[in-house]
């Protein structure tokens, strides 16, 4: 009988505790983890109940003295370890040690997470046994941790089939997010579906963003080295709407343009759509030249009465042959610091083939030169001896690094005739931005460093995107860790060999420590 009974005194203790881990670890007081407790109590209770007479009597006896120092330590011990777990639960650090920062939401996910004005809620649907939950979990916690107004809860559509049926989920590994009506769905963990899907869901506009077309631009369906098909959708992820605009055959620049865009035209413009854009820029509108070396001059005169000096030659780097590019593809890692665009800009970027264009720069006139080539390169004026192979740099005829290659300018606007921002208010100035080149964001250079970033960064903010500038999260990769073969004999002694040799070691002691005692 009475070893039931400490059977059932030990199953209390076990009871109870993990039904206080359990809660801990939960912090819901549910019914299951009380049925725990209050099991494990009346066990307890049943167990000091029928051996009322031993437990006192230990208590009182000379035993109980030396024994208190004992369990007194014991107990400072549990509350320390109570306390630990207390606070833990209710202040949480996350630590990422990874080279990549793989488990470190990006500077764009942190903004948008900052700027939210409503709340966001992500169900996730997922078996409980699903190997990439834990994964996905981790994922949402980021975002939950850095925003109150977003929260997240899993569904396993095995065990709750009908609320998989009343979203209308399929398949597994799916995980809506719903705001204000709005639902997007996304297929697998990741960090970038996740915060397109919450521009989407949280935005209640989308702009559009429209590509000149009918000069030889790079085409936005392209998928040709010289495409634009990656911009296209780059742009789209970050949800603006992406349009080919033939400019003559329409009346005007269409009223919902949030920026136009002139990529690489191979020939000039009509008079008569320079005079189109000539009236959307002053109605406050915003235009993002990118013009290649050897075209279209009369488009450069055209800027030239806006202030940039776009200049007739080739961009020569000796810089970029150290990252393995070819000296005709400038490296850029200087930027204006104290432009929204490129303040916190830090990535190099490669232009491939670019021409200079420089302004004068007036920082009260918000006229700034953003991004410029190091002291090793100059603009080369001499097109034959490209041709020859023999540049050289001439003092007198060719420009000193560094050589700037993006510029911007602000145009104050006709105010009668000004757009609206979205908040209702009258623009007084229009946005222009002029890039040397047209294929540092084609389908074959778009990946290059931070192309693709400072790109997008520049549309964001020709559209009033601020929260959109941003360094964006990269694609993860597998990063092995490669060992030299001493280091891997190392580990397979220490952690293969070494454990169970020393085990086998105590064994023997404790064996022939008790032979020797009989």
């Amino acid at each position: 009988m009475k070893r039931y009974i400490l059977i059932a005194g030990l199953a209390g203790l076990v009871l109870m505790v993990v039904g206080a881990v359990a809660y801990m670890v939960t912090g819901d007081m549910s019914a299951p983890v009380a049925g725990l407790i209050w099991a494990g109590v009346l066990l307890s209770l049943l167990f000091v109940y029928v051996n009322f007479p031993e437990i006192r009597a230990a208590l009182t006896g000379r035993s109980a003295k030396y024994g208190a120092n004992a369990v007194l330590m014991v107990l400072v011990f549990t509350v320390i370890l109570v306390i630990v777990a207390m606070m833990s639960m209710k202040y949480k650090m996350r630590l990422d040690l990874t080279a990549t920062k793989r488990y470190t939401l990006s500077d764009q996910t942190l903004k948008i997470l900052d700027s939210l004005d409503r709340d966001v809620e992500a169900i996730a649907f997922y078996r409980t046994d699903e190997r990439t939950r834990q994964a996905m979990e981790d994922l949402l916690e980021s975002y939950a941790s850095e925003s109150p107004r977003f929260t997240y809860w899993f569904v396993d559509p095995d065990k709750k089939p009908a609320l998989a049926e009343k979203y209308g989920v399929t398949s597994y590994r799916t995980t809506l997010l719903r705001s204000g009506g709005r639902e997007e769905r996304i297929g697998y963990e990741s960090e970038e579906k996740i915060t397109n899907a919450l521009l989407k869901v949280t935005r209640d506009y989308m702009k559009s963003v429209y590509f000149l077309k009918g000069h030889g631009e790079n085409s936005i369906s392209s998928d040709r080295q010289d495409g634009y098909k990656a911009v296209k959708e780059s742009l789209e992820k970050e949800n603006f709407s992406v349009k080919e605009l033939l400019l003559v055959e329409e009346e005007a620049v269409p009223e919902d343009c949030a920026v136009l865009v002139v990529s690489g035209p191979k020939r000039n413009l009509l008079p008569s759509e320079l005079d189109k854009i000539t009236a959307y820029i002053d109605g406050g509108g915003s235009v993002l030249f990118m013009l290649d070396p050897g075209t279209v001059p009369a488009l450069v005169d055209y800027l030239g009465g806006y202030g940039f000096h776009v200049g007739d030659d080739i961009v020569i780097d000796t810089l970029s042959q150290v990252f393995g590019a070819n000296y005709l593809v400038p490296v850029v890692t200087a930027y204006e610091k104290d432009h929204p665009i490129t303040a916190e800009f830090n990535l190099m970027t490669f232009f491939p083939l670019a021409r200079s264009v420089a302004v004068q720069p007036n920082p009260e006139a918000g006229i700034y030169m953003l991004a410029s080539t190091g002291k090793s390169s100059w603009a080369e004026t001499d097109r034959k001896s490209l041709e020859d192979g023999k540049a050289e740099f001439d003092e007198d005829e060719d420009r000193k690094g560094p050589v700037p290659l993006v510029s911007v300018v602000l145009v104050e606007t006709k105010v009668e005739g000004a757009k609206e921002t979205p908040e209702g208010e009258r623009k007084t100035y229009a946005k222009l931005i002029t890039v040397g080149d047209s294929d540092f964001v084609s389908n074959t250079h778009i990946n290059l460093a931070g192309n693709r970033d400072f790109f997008l960064n520049i549309v964001s903010w020709l559209a009033e995107e601020a929260d959109l500038i941003s360094i964006r999260k990269k694609q993860e990769g597998i990063t092995p860790v490669i060992l030299t073969a001493t280091q891997g004999r190392l580990i397979f002694w220490v952690a293969v060999v070494m454990p169970p040799t020393l085990v086998g070691i105590a064994g023997l002691g404790v064996f022939f420590r008790k032979r020797l005692e009989k």
